[in-house]
Parts: C-alpha cells; structure tokens; sequence
C-alpha cells in the first residue's frame, strides 16, 4: 500500500481506457479515491462499479469532452463539490495520427492540439489555483518520448507534445512557489488502442511490438510518482537515452536513423 495515496482524491482524463483506466486502477489498490473523466460514459460506469466493489474507495464519473472548453469549469466545480478537496490530477486524454505533414487534414491537426494541449491546460488551468490556494497538489501530464524524440510521420502529434513539455516545464518552476508539484511522463508506445487510431495500416504497431510497453506498468510508475517531487518520468529508458542523444547530436541522428524512422 503507497501511504502517500491512500485517502487522496485524485482526477484522471481520458480514464475509460489504455493507461488511463490501469492509472485508475492503481490508485484504487492504494486506497485512492477518483475523479474519472473521459467521453465514454459507460465504460467509465463499469470501471467505478469494478474500482468501488473491490477496493472500497470513493469513485465518480464526470462525462467530458476535454475539447468542450466551456462545460470544464462546471465539470471541475462539481467535482470540488463531491470530493472537497482535490490532490492531484492525471492530464492523460490525448490521442496521435501517424501521417506525413502534407497527409494530415488539418481537422486532424486541429483536433490533436486542441486535445492533448489546449484540453490539458484548460483542465490544469481550473485546478490550479485551488491547489496553490492549498498550498499542495500534484499535476502529471501525460506527454511522450515523441515531445523529446520528433520523428518522421508524426509531426502534429510531435509538435503537441512538445508543446505539453514546455508548458510543464515552465509550470513546474511557477507551482513550486505554491507547494504544487509537476511531473512530465514521457512514455515511449505503449501497447494499448492508441494505435488504432494512430496507425490504421497497423504497420509501426508492428514494427515496434517487442519495444511496447505494458499499460499496467507503466501506470505503476506514475502512480508510484504521486505526492514525490519527480521532475520526469522517462519509459523506456533506452528510448530516452536515444532523445537526450539526439538533442546533443540532431543532425547526426537525424541522418543516420532516417529511414528507421520511416517504419512508422
């Protein structure tokens, strides 16, 4: 049992699924309670009957989607209301589209950005400054070695992740002054539905099925991060060994590993 969980209130996004739903589970084995979010209602309704019957711990459903900028402040009230205190929350919704650039509709592009970055700040932003008012909290935001690591075929996805590190960057060093940590978790592929939207060809899924991480491990990880001061959290490590490679020798990685890239 993690002591620093139990009894905590803690809000996933994007929770009825993937590593979301592994997240939710994780906490509720540590005596957590939740604040499920996500566009599936009934899955989210199976997860708190299975979260509530087994471990015993507080479990709500707030149906949302993360793009409805105008219905977030109304989902975060009530469940300020519910559980009275919030700890910490889990930014995971997000989704990627594995084209070239010239491929990509910019619907698609649209959607990406205003999914994984501008749903994860509004989301952040209605929660902040309750925790600074607090005076403690937790923010993990679900990146990706994709915002460390771009490769070829996932420009948007990579340029929204970027965009998600170096707004918890900078976050990290405003909440600190508030007692509020942050925590970026840079996942490498994981093996979950992601890729069935991301890859319909099914071919990168493929390529890289001995490298995917298992969703329930990685969930370990984060959940084992909550209420600690870790700065990142970097899966698989050789992959981030790769990233801080490349940020040191861009051109070169780039040349040599061109066409490995393009198996995406």
């Amino acid at each position: 049992m993690n002591k620093r969980v139990k009894g905590k209130n803690i809000i996933i996004t994007g929770a009825s699924g993937g590593i979301g739903e592994q997240m939710a589970i994780k906490v509720a084995e540590n005596g957590g309670n939740l604040a499920l979010i996500a566009r599936r209602v009934q899955l989210l309704e199976g997860l708190k009957e299975k979260l509530m019957t087994t471990f015993k711990v507080k479990v709500e459903v707030y149906p949302l989607d993360v793009t409805d900028y105008a219905e977030i402040p109304r989902v975060f009230s009530t469940i300020l209301e519910d559980f009275g205190e919030v700890h910490a929350i889990i930014n995971n919704a997000g989704y990627g589209i594995f084209q070239e650039a010239h491929e990509t509709s910019f619907s698609d592009v649209k959607g990406m950005i205003e999914v994984n970055v501008l749903g994860l700040m509004a989301c952040t932003g209605e929660i902040l400054p309750y925790m600074r008012k607090q005076g403690f909290g937790h923010i993990l935001n679900i990146a990706s070695q994709a915002g460390k690591f771009a490769s070829p075929k996932s420009s948007v996805y990579s340029a929204s992740k970027h965009a998600v590190l170096g707004y918890t960057n900078s976050l990290r060093m405003e909440a600190a002054r508030y007692g509020v940590a942050v925590t970026a978790v840079n996942p490498g592929p994981i093996a979950t539905d992601f890729f069935s939207i991301a890859d319909e060809s099914g071919t990168y899924a493929k390529n890289v099925e001995k490298f995917m991480l298992q969703p329930d491990k990685v969930a370990e990880k984060v959940i084992n991060a909550l209420f600690t001061n870790t700065r990142e959290i970097n899966l698989p490590r050789w992959m981030n060994a790769g990233s801080v490679v490349y940020q040191l020798f861009p051109s070169l990685i780039e040349k040599v590993g061109n066409k490995l890239f393009f198996k995406k």
